[in-house]
């Protein structure tokens, strides 16, 4: 009996030939990685050309994962909230170089009155605690936009990154609602995954819930706080999350259905990827156009690069919403230019227009450590295997 049959994989979907190396390298998760349940899908020149899905929805391995399976993308809401400010400024609605308190002059208090609407899409705004936050309150979105306007700079815009990662859904969140006066979820709904077809939304209806992949932590995972001090910058960063932030809570409905805009996005690799497709694509996918060629080389232009972040301590090259490979690092493919964005736990969505070729992976079983780890990485290198 070989290892494949000794798992119960469960792989199924399509796979073109050419890209003959990611169904490998999925099956080898389960086999020697002990994936429990995990999708992923790859656009070519436009095509689908890989969507494949295995394993199970939860950690006794007694539901399937189905073609519709939900799971969480973590972070990679970050780059579509991103993406829903340029959009509004590519229709002329918000001006990328304009402080955002010209459309949200609460904003402006506590000497923030020079942060840019480009700033706080590059995690380069010096907003990036909510010291004024009590767990839980990432629940709370209206509760957050008050903690956010009454927060002081940790230091002047445009000097310093930090990945932002409580605060930046909520900013960018807030610059699309003033505009339009639609509510960040609901903008990302009707403007980017309705017209696309594409089964992503930050956070669930009800009747999404049972198709929703349970997450099951990792033993040699991060550990959310892990030893960072209560005065440390990540632990400043997450003091609005709840106490402890672990599994058992993502699990919840009221986490799944909360609509927390940096982190609270679920959907299929499916849909993941057909976003991304449009982004590789030059901002057009079957004739639905997220952003202008124009926008797209805005967004995706390198903003600023740090050997040690002002949050994490980790390298990080960022352009106006999406990361970019650090020298060292081929998040992204082995595209220097490719961009997009991951996800605490494992989950990646990138784009490289050069190759024209959008990839989105996502599992329901947390990486080794504080990266993506070696279950995503060996998807992204089987994807690039062969052009």
């Amino acid at each position: 009996m070989t290892a494949a049959e000794s798992v119960d994989l469960n792989v199924q979907g399509t796979c073109d030939p050419a890209f003959a190396a990611v169904r490998e390298a999925l099956e080898r998760n389960f086999t020697d990685h002990g994936e429990i349940g995990s999708a992923v899908c790859i656009y070519h020149q436009g095509q689908k050309v890989v969507d494949l899905w295995g394993g199970h929805m939860d950690a006794a391995r007694n539901k399937p994962w189905r073609e519709d399976t939900m799971c969480i993308f973590y972070s990679i809401a970050k780059s579509i909230c991103a993406l829903s400010v340029h959009m509004v400024a590519d229709r002329g609605l918000v001006d990328l170089d304009a402080p955002v308190a010209t459309y949200w002059p609460e904003f402006a208090q506590n000497g923030k009155q020079d942060v840019l609407v480009r700033h706080i899409i590059s995690h380069y705004c010096g907003v990036c605690f909510n010291d004024a936050a009590e767990p839980g309150d990432i629940f709370d979105y209206d509760k957050m936009i008050k903690v956010l306007e009454a927060q002081e700079l940790a230091w002047p815009p445009g000097t310093k990154g930090a990945y932002n990662t409580v605060n930046i859904g909520y900013l960018a969140g807030e610059v699309v609602r003033r505009v339009t006066g639609t509510p960040i979820r609901d903008f990302v709904r009707e403007n980017i995954c309705e017209p696309l077809g594409a089964d992503y939304k930050i956070g669930v209806d009800e009747a999404d819930l049972g198709r929703v992949a349970d997450l099951s932590p990792n033993p040699q995972g991060f550990s959310m706080g892990g030893s960072a001090g209560p005065d440390s910058p990540l632990m400043r960063a997450w003091r609005a999350m709840p106490k402890p932030m672990d599994t058992d809570v993502q699990n919840t409905a009221k986490f799944r259905t909360a609509g927390i805009p940096s982190f609270g996005g679920f959907g299929t690799a499916r849909a993941m990827a057909r976003i991304y497709a449009a982004l590789a694509n030059g901002g057009e996918i079957d004739g639905v156009r997220l952003l202008s060629p124009e926008a797209l080389a805005r967004a995706t232009t390198d903003q600023w690069e740090d050997e040690a972040d002002g949050t994490t301590g980790q390298h990080m090259r960022m352009s106006m919403g999406f990361w970019k490979n650090p020298a060292e690092r081929t998040l992204m493919g082995p595209n220097p230019e490719a961009f997009g964005h991951s996800g605490s736990g494992g989950a990646r969505a990138l784009a490289d227009p050069d190759r024209n070729l959008a990839l989105a992976y996502v599992t329901n079983l947390q990486s080794e450590g504080l990266g993506t780890g070696v279950r995503t990485e060996a998807i992204v290198e089987a994807a690039f295997a062969n052009l």
